[in-house]
């Protein structure tokens, strides 16, 4: 039977849609199997990575049992007054990370550097990451080392779990030392991060990828290759793993705690703050704000990034030096 011509055009057209549906899907069928196994190779990349570099973490300081498990603490220095150093949330070797301060406080003071759980060489754990846990903890692996009189020096997040810190401990801290410190009522933290994306990078393999292509973050500083070495190393093991996760979910509750407390008039409190701050409006009046009612209160602005002891050691050591014999 002959086919009309719009018969033969109609049937033409199908062929052709059908051509063009059919090479559409081998195009995202390539896709999808190319995804797939790119995925598998850096998945697979990862872990033979991950097994590689456990065997090269140089282990330092010395363990103390918390709660059953084992909490990482450097100590250097002999100086009579002891100064207690806490990192910012995700910062995964802190006793390397805060290495160039410590080598400015060591000749005067004793520095503590406290790794909590699931930072730096330190165990992770189960138990939530609410201010209260961490700031027991804590506690606990200084008074396992009969560390009982100090100065609580923070950075970052330690900011809220020191304000926590402070009056729970107030016969054993002696200052506060802010080093662009957070505040409870700065904006932006009452939103809900997004915890399963950042395991899902963890778990992968992006997350080793994504760092590997970011270049050195600690290019240009002061810290010799074989410490940016093993704190590279660290952070892969460490970043997004299950406790600083758990802490991630926890930080807008935390933050949300701490709206209520105020450093102790009488306790010294000097906060270095990084000066050109744009990601969070009204940085400078924030911690203006924290040290306006204290006796012995001290707002400092340095220019600098977040992470103001990688750049601006020498001057916070020095100025926390004198801020200190003025205040006795």
């Amino acid at each position: 039977m002959k086919l009309t011509q719009k018969e033969e055009t109609k049937t033409k057209n199908g062929t052709r849609k059908n051509k063009i549906l059919f090479t559409l899907l081998k195009i995202v069928g390539g896709l999808i199997i190319a995804i797939v196994l790119f995925l598998a190779v850096v998945f697979t990349v990862n872990i033979v990575s991950n097994k590689s570099e456990l065997g090269k973490i140089q282990h330092y300081g010395q363990l103390v049992p918390v709660d059953g498990k084992q909490m990482n603490v450097t100590i250097q220095g002999n100086g009579e007054e002891t100064v207690v150093l806490l990192p910012g949330f995700g910062t995964a070797a802190p006793a390397l990370d805060f290495k160039l301060l410590i080598d400015e406080l060591s000749p005067f003071y004793k520095v503590v550097v406290v790794e909590p759980f699931g930072y730096g060489l330190s165990d992770e754990t189960e138990k939530e990451r609410t201010t209260a846990n961490i700031v027991s903890e804590v506690h606990e692996a200084l008074q396992q080392l009969k560390i009982d009189r100090y100065i609580l020096m923070g950075h970052s997040i330690a900011g809220i779990y020191g304000l926590d810190y402070v009056h729970k401990y107030p016969n054993e801290v002696s200052a506060f030392v802010g080093i662009d410190s957070s505040v409870p009522t700065q904006p932006g933290m009452d939103v809900k991060l997004p915890v399963k994306t950042f395991e899902f990078l963890k778990k992968s393999g992006l997350l080793r990828l994504i760092k590997n292509v970011s270049g050195d973050p600690y290019a240009g500083l002061a810290f010799d290759d074989q410490i940016v070495e093993q704190m590279s190393m660290i952070s892969t093991k460490n970043s997004n793993n299950s406790t600083t996760l758990n802490e991630m979910g926890y930080i807008s509750s935390n933050f949300k705690g701490a709206q209520h407390l105020t450093f102790p008039k009488d306790l010294p409190l000097i906060l270095f703050v990084q000066a050109n701050n744009t990601g969070v409006e009204g940085w400078i009046p924030l911690h203006e704000e924290q040290a306006k009612d204290s006796i012995h209160g001290k707002v400092m602005t340095m220019d600098g990034g977040h992470y103001l002891h990688h750049t601006k050691y020498k001057e916070i050591a020095e100025n926390f030096r004198e801020f200190m014999n003025e205040a006795k």
